[in-house]
C-alpha cells in the first residue's frame, strides 16, 4: 500500500480543520460562533495540499499566523502547529536552501506569535522562536536522508502509528490545553508531537521510547489530567521497541523502565500500593512487550521464508542450467560422434589416394585434406571436452595467432593471394576475443576461396585497439568469373553471433568489385603502449 491519490490530502485538510475546532470550540472568547468553523476551514483545508506544496502551505500558514494573532482570534493557535507540521514537510520535500528561506520566515512570524505587547523581546525568546521553526524542518531533513530509511521502505505502518499516536494523544487532552501556564498552542504542540514521533518508532525504537518516557514526566509534572494519555503513547513505543529489538535483555531493561515510569504517575505517594495494583500494573505494561515480540517473529519468520524461497529458486534455476549442461554434452557427442565419423573416413580415403596419386597438385591437395581433416577432429575433441567441463579456462589447443598464421599459408597453398598483418600487441588482448578472431579470420578466408576462387588477392589484418579488437578481411576483384562452390549459407550468420556474443559488430558486403568483413570485438583494456605494426606477408 502506498500513500498516494486524493485520500491522504483530503485526510489532512480534514484532520486540520477539526483540530482547530477543537481548540477554537473550547477556548470560547468573543468570536461569532459563524467565525469559528469559517477559521477552521482557513487555516485547516490547505493542509491538503501540504504533501505537493509544502512551501506554498507555509508561507499561507504564516500569513495566517500573524493575521490571527493580530485580531485575538484563537486559530493562531492552530496555525502555529500546522505552521510546525508544513515545515517538517518542506524539509522532507525541498532542499536546503529553500528550507531554510521557509524557516526564517516561519521564525518570525513565530516570534510575532510569542511576544507581547508592551515587553521587550529577548534573546531567549528569539531562540525559541527559531527553534520552534527549525526542529520540524530538520526532523523532515533526517526523514528524507538514508539513516532514517528501513530496509524496506514503506512509510505506510508510519503512517498508522504517526497518525494513531496523534489521534490518542489529541483526544485524551485537548480539554486541558488551555488550562496551563504556556500558551494553547505550545500545549497542543507538545501533545501533537508525542504522537507524531511514533511515525519513527520503527527506526528509532530507543529514541522514541526515551522521548515519550520523558514527555510522560513532563506531562505529570505540568498537566497531571493528560498523563493517562501519554502513558497510552508511552505503551505503543514500547511495543514498537519489542517488535524492533529482539535482544530480551533489552526488552528487559524496557520494561523495567516502563513499569518504574508507570508507578510513578500512577502511584501517587498518599495512595497504598496494593498487590493487586502492581500485579496490574505489571501486566499491563508487559502487554504491549509480548505482543511487540510476537509481531516480531512473525516478521522474522516471514523474512526468513522469504529467504528460503529465494534460496529455492536459486537452486532451482541451477538444476535447470545444470540440465542444459548436460544435454549441450549429450549433443555434442551425437555431433562429435557423427562428424568424426565421416571426417574420419575423408580423411582415411584422402591418405589412400595420396599413396596412390603421383606426385603433384594432387597429391598436394589430398595432403592438405588429410591434415585439415586431423586438424578438425582435434578441435572437435578439444570442444567435446570444453562442453563436459564449462568451468574450464578454455584454453585452445593453438595459439588463436598461430591459427590465423596458419589458415593465411593453407589458403595461399590453396591459391589464395593472402597478405597478412597481425600486430605484435594482439597478445595482451583476452584469450576468447583472440579465439572469435581467429575462427572469423578461417571463416573469412573460406568464403573468399568459396566465392572469388584461386588467384584472389586478399587483405588480412588484426589489430589490437586500446579496447577492442579489429579484424578486417577483404579481397580484390576475383581473377576470372567462375563457378561458386557449393556453400551451406550459414557462414556469415556464424560469424555475426560470434561478434554479438562479445558485445561486438560485423559489416559485411561489396567493396570495389570485391568483398570486404570487418569486425570489432570490444574488451576491457589495461591501455597498452603502443606497439609498431609487422607486415607478414605469405
Amino acid at each position: 500500500m502506498r500513500w498516494r491519490g486524493l485520500a491522504p490530502d483530503v485526510l489532512l485538510a480534514v484532520s486540520g480543520i477539526a483540530l482547530d475546532l477543537l481548540m477554537s470550540g473550547k477556548a470560547g472568547g468573543p468570536s461569532a460562533e459563524w467565525r469559528v468553523p469559517l477559521f477552521a476551514t482557513l487555516v485547516g483545508a490547505p493542509m491538503g495540499l501540504v504533501r505537493h506544496r509544502p512551501v506554498s502551505v507555509s508561507l499561507f500558514l504564516v500569513g495566517v499566523l500573524v493575521y490571527t494573532d493580530q485580531i485575538g482570534s484563537f486559530t493562531s493557535n492552530t496555525a502555529q502547529i500546522l505552521l510546525c507540521v508544513a515545515l517538517g514537510a518542506t524539509g522532507y520535500r525541498r532542499g536546503w536552501p529553500v528550507t531554510l528561506a521557509v524557516v526564517a520566515v516561519g521564525a518570525l512570524a513565530t516570534g510575532l506569535n510569542i511576544a507581547d505587547p508592551g515587553i521587550a523581546f529577548t534573546r531567549n525568546a528569539w531562540f525559541y522562536s527559531v527553534g520552534i521553526a527549525l526542529l520540524p524542518a530538520l526532523v523532515g531533513r533526517y526523514l528524507r536522508g538514508p539513516a532514517g530509511r528501513l530496509e524496506a521502505p514503506e512509510i505506510t505502518p508510519d503512517v498508522l502509528l504517526a497518525g494513531a499516536g496523534v489521534a490518542v494523544a489529541v483526544l485524551g487532552t485537548w480539554p486541558y490545553w488551555h488550562t496551563g501556564s504556556q500558551p494553547a498552542w505550545v500545549i497542543g504542540s507538545f501533545f501533537v508531537g508525542a504522537g507524531l514521533a511514533l511515525g519513527v518508532a520503527r527506526r528509532l525504537p530507543a529514541v522514541v521510547f526515551a522521548v515519550e518516557g520523558t514527555l510522560l514526566l513532563s506531562a505529570h509534572q505540568f498537566i497531571p489530567e493528560a498523563t493517562a494519555t501519554i502513558q497510552v503513547t508511552l505503551l505503543m513505543a514500547v511495543g514498537v521497541f519489542a517488535m524492533r529489538v529482539a535482544s530480551w535483555f533489552w526488552n528487559l531493561v524496557a520494561y523495567v523502565t516502563a513499569s518504574s515510569l508507570a508507578a510513578m504517575v500512577v502511584i501517587n505517594g498518599h495512595e497504598n500500593v496494593t498487590a493487586l495494583r502492581v500485579v496490574l500494573l505489571l501486566v499491563v505494561v508487559a502487554t504491549p512487550i509480548a505482543i511487540g515480540r510476537y509481531a516480531g517473529a512473525r516478521q522474522s519468520a516471514a523474512e526468513a521464508e522469504r529467504l528460503r524461497v529465494r534460496e529455492s529458486e536459486r537452486l532451482a534455476i541451477a538444476q535447470l542450467h545444470a540440465g542444459q549442461l548436460a544435454e549441450r554434452e549429450r549433443i555434442a557427442r551425437e555431433v562429435h560422434d557423427i562428424v568424426a565419423h565421416h571426417v574420419g573416413a575423408m580423411v582415411l580415403r584422402a591418405a589412400a589416394a595420396r599413396y596412390a596419386a603421383p606426385d603433384g597438385p594432387v597429391a598436394d591437395a589430398l595432403a592438405d585434406i588429410k591434415e585439415t581433416g586431423h586438424q578438425v577432429l582435434e578441435d572437435l575433441r578439444g570442444l567435446l571436452d570444453l562442453l563436459r567441463d564449462p568451468g574450464s579456462d578454455g584454453v585452445l589447443l593453438a595459439d588463436p595467432a598461430d591459427v590465423v598464421t596458419e589458415s593465411a599459408e593453407r589458403m595461399s597453398a590453396a591459391g589464395l593471394v593472402v597478405d597478412l598483418h597481425l600486430d605484435p600487441a594482439l597478445s595482451e588482448a583476452p584469450l576468447v576475443a583472440r579465439a572469435s578472431a581467429a575462427r572469423i579470420v578461417q571463416e573469412g578466408l573460406t568464403n573468399v576461396l568459396k566465392h572469388a576462387g584461386p588467384g584472389t588477392t586478399v587483405r588480412v589484418g588484426v589489430v589490437a585497439g586500446e579496447d577492442e579488437l579489429v579484424v578486417e578481411v577483404a579481397n580484390g576483384r576475383p581473377p576470372t568469373v567462375r563457378e561458386p562452390l557449393p556453400s551451406s549459407g550459414q557462414g556469415l550468420a556464424g560469424m555475426r553471433e560470434r561478434a554479438k556474443a562479445l558485445g561486438g559488430t560485423l559489416t559485411a558486403g561489396p567493396d570495389g568489385g570485391g568483398w570486404r568483413l570487418a569486425v570489432t570485438l570490444p574488451y576491457p583494456h589495461p591501455h597498452p603502449q603502443p606497439h609498431p605494426q609487422t607486415k607478414v606477408t605469405t
